[in-house]
């Protein structure tokens, strides 16, 4: 049984959108129990509508919701121990829930998470690792906005890191691991990035294989199934293919609306439009998440609709399911056990 908790009052839309969320991945996955945590005369008008997930959930008031524009330290000090993203957090840490899922402000998610939960022994920096969306399926991208910079052996840590998640969500037993650079050959980029291969390269890792550097057009084409970066850089490419999601998709809608045969075209295919239209949104290709912590949390895409927070607590659910944090443990005491000259603070 999986126990997931719930940030009710996360994202733009709060419970209006989190609670038809679970009852529609409560559907796909009848043996999870939740914990929601919220606005109890917000959240009960609406989670009354929904039997099955009121039976298998039980409502924690809270009444103070992380603003999605507060600034992390403001909401460090105004919600710490009360709020709605704190105490779902929280529940992971005293093992009341295996998984916490939020739509919620990501840097104030981040901040309390790191609080709250603190990172995992000769863990330096966590990572956000985000699905991503490829011609081959899916691949997983990291960092994606946690920190900006990162060192050889944070980047090292990194794929380390998301090499478990790999292995956790695709059930692949070594995952393809790749370096973003400005080029594949080995003389090209940052002095930390060609630093990064090398240790990787001489690591000897059982749990990966080690692809080398790709570039940019990589991340569509799912040259591999882990593209490991540091935040600028990866929260950039994640901004960047969203709005060019968004870009295609209304030079599509303008192009079906222009003439009577295009719109007969359109109807004809609309199936297919649909289809793809499904696969371009980000809010669809949803879930987040935090690596590096001592627990599993999950940032949805604020402005996602029910299906979309239903897809992120498939992920958390997938994630708590197959080990994630277990992996990642066992994955960083091996490297550190063969390279002790690496190892990190034990913890923030």
């Amino acid at each position: 049984m999986i126990r997931i908790s719930l940030d009710v009052m996360g994202g733009d839309f709060g419970p209006e959108v989190v609670i038809p969320g679970a009852a529609k991945a409560l559907e796909r996955h009848p043996e999870v129990t939740f914990l929601l945590f919220g606005q109890q005369a917000r959240c009960e008008p609406i989670l009354n509508k929904y039997p099955k997930l009121k039976e298998r959930s039980v409502l924690h008031d809270c009444e103070i919701a992380v603003g999605m524009d507060e600034k992390p330290s403001q909401a460090l000090r105004r919600g710490r121990y009360v709020s709605s993203m704190w105490r779902s957090i929280e529940a992971v840490k005293t093992g009341q829930a295996d998984v916490v899922v939020s739509a919620g402000n990501t840097g104030a998610l981040m901040a309390m998470a790191k609080f709250c939960l603190r990172t995992m022994a000769n863990v330096e920096r966590p990572a956000i690792a985000a699905i991503w969306p490829t011609l081959n399926g899916e691949s997983i991208v990291l960092d994606v906005g946690a920190t900006i910079g990162a060192d050889a052996q944070q980047l090292l840590d990194f794929a380390l890191m998301g090499g478990a998640m790999a292995r956790a969500l695709f059930e692949v037993e070594r995952p393809m691991v790749g370096l973003l650079n400005v080029g594949v050959e080995e003389i090209k980029g940052q002095e930390e990035v060609k630093e990064a291969g090398r240790l990787i390269r001489e690591a000897g890792l059982d749990t990966m294989d080690y692809y080398g550097f790709v570039e940019g057009d990589d991340l569509g084409k799912g040259t591999v199934d882990v593209v490991v970066t540091e935040g600028f850089t990866g929260n950039i490419a994640l901004k960047t293919a969203e709005g060019t999601a968004r870009q295609i998709a209304e030079y599509l809608r303008a192009a079906m609306s222009r003439t009577l045969m295009a719109k007969i075209g359109y109807i004809l295919a609309k199936g297919a439009f649909d289809r793809l239209r499904e696969k371009m949104d980000p809010r669809k290709v949803n879930g987040g998440v935090f690596l590096g912590l001592n627990g599993i949390v999950i940032k949805s895409h604020g402005g996602t609709d029910a299906e979309g927070f239903a897809a992120a607590i498939d992920v958390g659910y997938d994630m708590a399911r197959n080990g994630l944090t277990q992996k990642i443990e066992n994955d960083l005491k091996k490297y550190h056990a063969r390279h002790p000259s690496s190892a990190g603070p034990e913890a923030a």
